[in-house]
């Protein structure tokens, strides 16, 4: 039986198909017999040709650390028939990980004995490590995008108030804990105002109320010290 190949689509890969493979294994009086697509082959390492597909084979090349569990899921279904997918981890003829999908069926034959295995096995290793190189980058946008709102939020309050850098960070900070937000967004609400010419009439009154958070926030500090020290 030759299987033919798997179209497959990554929204992370976009025009670059994922590695994948289709199976099949028929039992039969003389065991199974296993009917592989060149995908699967390659899954695992090889050309067709070079290896002859087998059990013993596949659960060879499971990650140590999976492989007890994919067995389980196998031995069950062969029991009950039924759909089953396993996310899991093989170890290529080349020493590779690779962290595959396996989704297939376990079918019955009338009179309950597995008759067959069939389904595909996708290969996730470059969609993930793309995903999480995308997250990374945006982390780092994102961590950029703070930073620059913070220090321009910082020389906002370091103009008006005629304060050095470190004093006007704090007060971002103290205002931040007073009002129990984001240390940027309270930076994002200075900026907004400030770069809004609609607004600008009221870029005063949220600084003095930044102003009056700050010192409230450091008299509630000075105050549950105190209570502290009455207490001790």
């Amino acid at each position: 039986m030759e299987l033919s190949n798997l179209y497959t689509y990554s929204s992370a890969l976009r025009d670059s198909e994922s590695d994948a493979g289709i199976f099949r294994v028929e039992m039969g009086p003389a065991g199974p017999t296993f009917h592989w697509s060149d995908g699967m082959f390659r899954l695992h390492g090889y050309q067709r040709g070079d290896v002859v597909p087998s059990m013993e084979l596949i659960l060879s090349h499971k990650h140590p650390d999976d492989r007890e569990r994919c067995e389980e899921i196998l031995a069950q279904v062969s029991t009950t028939g039924g759909f089953f997918c396993m996310y899991h981890r093989i170890v290529d003829a080349r020493g590779r990980t690779r962290r595959v999908l396996t989704s297939g069926e376990a079918i019955l034959a009338a009179d309950g004995t597995l008759a067959a295995f069939e389904g595909v096995t996708v290969d996730l290793s470059r969609t993930l490590q793309r995903e999480t190189e995308e997250a990374a980058r945006e982390a780092v946008v994102g961590a950029t995008a703070t930073r620059t709102l913070i220090d321009q939020a910082r020389g906002i309050l370091m103009g008006q108030l005629k304060l050095g850098s470190d004093d006007a960070f704090q007060m971002l900070v103290s205002t931040s804990s007073h009002r129990n937000v984001k240390l940027v967004v309270v930076a994002a609400e200075l900026v907004q105002l400030a770069n809004s010419p609609e607004a600008r009439t009221y870029l005063d009154r949220a600084v003095r109320a930044i102003q009056l958070n700050s010192r409230a926030e450091r008299m509630n500090g000075r105050a549950d010290r105190a209570g502290g020290r009455r207490a001790g």
